[in-house]
């Protein structure tokens, strides 16, 4: 076994694959195309399910069984309406592991998926909600940095690292996100005490992401400080920053968030309606930019990481040149 092997070997078993990189769920983009890929290349992938109804998200759970006989996960939104709806299709298939984001998960959702024998995964943006997440049950926690793309809390991944992994390293697999694209940090993190990685914008231009050729060109032009966090207009509209590239889309944003603001102010919606219309936009947004190749008004989604993508390769290659670097970052 070599020494990365066994760094990982927590996080490996943990999730059941041969590398313990996961793929962050990027809405759009990892689908059944991408998420079979990674997790055939021996990675873990994760289905971004974003704003899917049930049924959607049935039929791509069964389009990535058909292309991967590997594990794999489902990234679910808490906020989203039909979320016990959502769990009931991931235990239908029996999905093996269940990742949720966007915030507290709601009263029995944790309970829910672990009773179908799932494995729970939660997002740790601060150490005081790591604890509470370690009290409540859950499997395991991505701990996401400041530096990721699409939506991000305040603080920097290796912050973040310092904190948390020495308080909750050794009770539960801790799993780091946000700034990485080369493997002499995912090494680094390793050493810290994470059981493995999370990345999302080093895999957006694999050969297997259905993304648009333009969406794919805007990363491989980009540069870190192109990669800006969206601003909150108004204190009241409890908006979750988001960072992507920076474009017209971006100010289109803020005016989206001014006329929700007005909507607020005479009564129209109330605040989770508002929040329910944020993220509504950033999944059309999304999709534009995507699915259509709208990279001016579109939202290009996009880690700082994304300055460090410089060509278009297969999934395989991608995470044996991370392998790669990371073992000789152990081997100095």
């Amino acid at each position: 076994m070599t020494k990365l092997q066994h760094l990982m070997q927590r996080g490996t078993d943990f999730l059941g694959c041969e590398v313990a990189i996961m793929c962050g769920a990027m809405s759009w983009v990892s689908e059944r195309n991408l998420v079979s890929a990674i997790s055939n290349a021996g990675g873990f992938g994760v289905i971004a399910c974003g704003a899917m109804t049930p049924a959607l998200l049935d039929t791509e759970i069964a389009a990535t069984k058909a292309l991967t006989s590997k594990p794999f996960g489902v990234n679910l939104i808490t906020m989203h309406p039909q979320i016990m709806d959502l769990i009931a299709i991931c235990a239908r298939h029996q999905v093996s592991h269940v990742v949720l984001a966007g915030g507290l998960p709601p009263k029995g959702s944790i309970e829910a998926i672990k009773d179908f024998g799932a494995k729970v995964i939660c997002f740790a943006p601060a150490l005081t909600l790591a604890k509470k997440f370690a009290r409540s049950g859950v499997d395991a926690l991505v701990i996401e940095g400041s530096e990721a793309g699409g939506h991000i809390g305040p603080v920097a991944t290796s912050v973040l690292a310092q904190e948390i992994l020495p308080e909750l390293g050794e009770q539960l697999p801790i799993f780091v996100a946000g700034g990485i694209a080369r493997g002499g940090a995912i090494a680094s993190y390793l050493e810290m005490g994470a059981a493995g990685v999370q990345l999302g914008t080093r895999f957006v231009c694999a050969h297997e992401s259905i993304a648009h050729p333009n969406f794919k060109a805007a990363f491989l032009r980009a540069n870190a400080r192109d990669a800006v966090a969206s601003v909150q207009i108004d204190p009241r509209l409890p908006v979750i920053p988001v960072r992507a590239l920076k474009n017209k889309g971006t100010e289109e944003f803020t005016k989206k968030q001014v006329e929700i603001a007005a909507m607020l102010d005479r009564g129209e919606i109330d605040m989770e309606t508002a929040q329910l219309e944020i993220e509504k936009y950033w999944a059309g947004a999304l999709r534009r930019a995507v699915i259509d190749g709208d990279v001016e008004y579109g939202s290009v989604m996009a880690g700082q990481s994304v300055g460090m993508v410089h060509v278009e390769r297969p999934v395989v290659d991608i995470i044996a040149k991370l392998v790669d670097e990371a073992n000789t970052a152990l081997a100095r």
